[in-house]
């Protein structure tokens, strides 16, 4: 036996000799993989988990494509009226986006044409007007049926609620009726008195939001000597800011877009709104469309702006106040 190998004998010798560890290559690969189905389980694992997030980035692309078509459906009208705004009576039909000479006197046009300065503050005051007498008033009703304990409390508000499917213009001609006899034909009051005592919805967004806070506040404020209306003027109301936010909004924006009650009661451009402002702007046999569009987009520019100030209540109220279909 030569040097070499007398070596790596005496070497294998002094080695420990673990007994855990069988001597068979074979039994110590099947030790190293525990029933011998180590490797294909987790080949697996890894096929399934690249087959869920293959279905996970499907799945997100689906829903952000989905977006953007609703989000262009939504957008295309408004950036249609910025683009024909700003071209030519001849170019009103031409497809492209922006004409190639731009006309900005379209809108300066449209105030020399019509009063739209006065029909827009017009339109500010009636919508002031009606936004406060609905947030106070729906506030008082929604409170009453949320917090306060009468007899047929359910019954009155489902009646109330039911006036929700009664169409707006089996209305119109008692309300018409009423106007003519109190004298308010063609004045502001016309415009204010109708919506100025609360709406069905006003009432139903203002009592689900004060059903969800807790009963510990009312009882806590009754232990100090708080009186009803104390308790909710002072307690519940300020609690109830993102439904308050939510009502004004609606309201702001369902009075600024209004069109038939304006149209029946107004004649005057002196308390004309500006939604009969486009109409003053449309002849019976000829339009002018574009200086049509520079009126509308000046019309929608103050509700962009509202939204833009008022989104983040806005949504947290429509979140908060059982909307948002949670």
């Amino acid at each position: 036996m030569s040097a070499r190998d007398e070596l790596t004998t005496t070497s294998d010798a002094a080695a420990p000799v673990d007994p855990a560890v069988p001597a068979d290559p074979a039994a110590r690969a099947e030790l190293a993989t525990p029933n011998g189905n180590a490797a294909p389980d987790n080949a697996r694992e890894v096929a399934r988990a690249r087959r869920g997030l293959s279905h996970r980035f499907w799945l997100a692309a689906a829903v952000y494509l989905s977006l953007v078509v609703v989000a262009w459906c939504a957008l295309a009208p408004i950036l249609w009226a910025v683009s024909a705004s700003l071209k030519s009576d001849g170019e009103i039909t031409d497809p492209t986006p922006l004409p190639a000479h731009p006309r900005w006197s379209n809108y300066s046009e449209v105030f020399e044409l019509i009063p739209l300065g006065r029909m827009l503050l017009n339109t500010v005051l009636y919508a002031t007007c009606v936004t406060a007498g609905q947030v106070f008033f729906c506030s008082l009703a929604g409170y009453a049926f949320a917090r306060l304990r009468f007899p047929g409390r359910e019954t009155l508000f489902l009646g109330y609620l039911a006036t929700l499917m009664v169409p707006l213009t089996v209305t119109v001609i008692p309300q018409f009726l009423l106007m003519r006899a109190f004298g308010w034909m063609d004045t502001p009051w016309a415009m204010i008195v109708p919506g100025l005592f609360g709406s069905a919805f006003g009432t139903y967004l203002m009592r689900q939001f004060f059903a969800t806070l807790p009963a510990e506040l009312e009882e806590a404020a009754i232990l100090d000597g708080c009186t009803t209306w104390q308790l909710y003027w002072r307690v519940l109301l300020p609690h109830a800011r993102p439904a308050v936010m939510v009502l004004a909004v609606l309201t702001w924006i369902t009075v600024w877009n209004d069109f038939l009650w304006p149209l029946i009661m107004i004649q005057r451009d002196e308390y004309a709104t500006a939604t009969l402002g486009l109409v003053r702007l449309q002849g019976q046999y000829n339009t002018d469309w574009p200086l049509l569009m520079a009126a509308s987009v000046i019309i929608l520019i103050p509700l962009l702006v509202l939204y833009a100030f008022a989104q983040r209540a806005f949504v947290r109220g429509i979140a908060m106040s059982g909307l948002g279909g949670r």
